[in-house]
């Protein structure tokens, strides 16, 4: 079979959404600053790109009418370069990687970039069904049908979240420990230079950003404590849940034959990639099942793979996953997390396949394996094997 390589892979800094240095970037222009880096630093010739595979989760204002191709149109590729745009949720700039994959492996491209893009600042998480229901226009995603199938008005992660925490026994107390480690491991990643392959400064009107922003080095448990919960009698708090954050990513994707063309050197080749989906409701859950499916269908078990990295974005998703699975918790998330690091959503996915390839390298690791919990209850599995 066809094999999919990764040639280079990069991310920009998370900016802390509505008061962090990236609010006054356009979302299209901080696309095409992954997407202009990925190019500079792989020496491909942009007319060689057949297609960029780009990820967003809330396609509304300026993340609109074909944000994906306006990423490209902002960027330095030619504008004959195509585009499109994809949504399933948190994992949608994974669910890019893995198409572009796909189109690799098939033989019908040989050169294509994922990538994700997102400003939770300009572009507000749900805004894109908000501003409808403000003006009375529609009834929201969830028909009669879907409330009535099951039992609920509408699917939520916070409850999802809270439920994870409540089946496994989580308290408040082991989550805001998860989330005040995952604070540690990314100032250490910072300060012992982890994230100099992968990052890419963003240069805007009032300077350069070029360090993820929402680590918190003076984080304590007695702080945390102080946090109230998101619902009532919860223990699912701001603390111990994903940042919102705005930044963007992207991963050149070729095949063998594009390799030897271009004279490109591999980081990685993608080993496995899957998709799949359980109970909408409590949603988050589903990074388990997957990883189970993923690690049966490869004949792999996770002894073999030497990193994690399951997205944060509730401490509960990789306590859960941790503890079903029997994880080794010195290979998880070993940079920090969403907790600590941002989720820009439609970005997270290549933005921890960046993360993932780099600290496979540094540490001299040869299988990583990356998961992602996404609205709707689906999750994505990636495994890659680095070269």
């Amino acid at each position: 079979m066809a094999e999919a390589y990764i040639v280079d892979a990069v991310r920009t800094p998370g900016g802390r959404a509505r008061k962090g240095g990236l609010v006054s970037v356009h979302p299209a222009d901080l696309g095409a600053t992954a997407l202009d880096a990925l190019v500079d630093r792989s020496g491909i010739d942009p007319q060689a790109i057949e297609d960029v595979i780009l990820g967003c989760v809330t396609q509304a204002g300026e993340q609109a009418f074909a944000f994906g191709r306006n990423c490209v149109l902002a960027s330095k590729l030619p504008e004959t370069t195509p585009a499109v745009t994809i949504d399933r949720q948190c994992g949608s700039s994974q669910q890019a990687l893995q198409f572009a994959a796909q189109a690799v492996m098939s033989g019908t491209q040989d050169v294509v970039i994922a990538a994700g893009a997102e400003s939770m600042t300009r572009v507000p998480m749900g805004s894109n069904f908000q501003l409808h229901a403000r003006e009375g226009i529609g009834t929201g995603p969830w028909p009669p049908s879907i409330q009535q199938r099951f039992g609920v008005r509408e699917f939520s992660q916070f409850h999802g979240a809270q439920a994870i925490a409540d089946k496994y026994g989580f308290t408040r107390e082991a989550m805001d420990a998860f989330a005040l480690e995952s604070h540690a491991k990314a100032a250490a990643a910072i300060d012992n230079g982890a994230f100099a392959a992968e990052i890419v400064p963003v240069h805007t009107d009032t300077g350069v950003v070029d360090t993820d922003e929402g680590v918190r080095r003076g984080a304590t448990m007695e702080k945390m404590a102080e946090i109230n919960p998101l619902t009532e009698g919860g223990s699912i708090t701001a603390a111990n849940a994903s940042q919102m954050t705005d930044g963007a990513s992207a991963i050149l994707v070729v095949s063998e034959q594009a390799l030897k063309r271009h004279g490109l050197t591999p980081l990685a080749r993608l080993h496995h990639f899957s998709v799949s989906a359980g109970d909408p409701v409590i949603m988050l859950e589903e990074p388990i099942p997957a990883t189970r499916k993923a690690l049966a269908k490869t004949g792999m078990t996770l002894d073999d793979i030497d990193l994690f990295e399951v997205n944060e974005a509730f401490a509960s998703v990789p306590m859960a996953w941790q503890q079903a699975l029997d994880a080794d918790p010195a290979k998880l998330n070993v940079n920090g997390g969403a907790i600590a690091l941002g989720h820009p959503l439609g970005a997270t996915g290549t933005k921890l396949m960046a993360t993932l390839v780099h600290a496979l390298r540094a540490r001299g690791g040869r299988y990583g394996l990356q998961t992602m919990c996404e609205g709707g209850g689906i999750a994505n599995v990636t495994i890659v094997e680095v070269l």
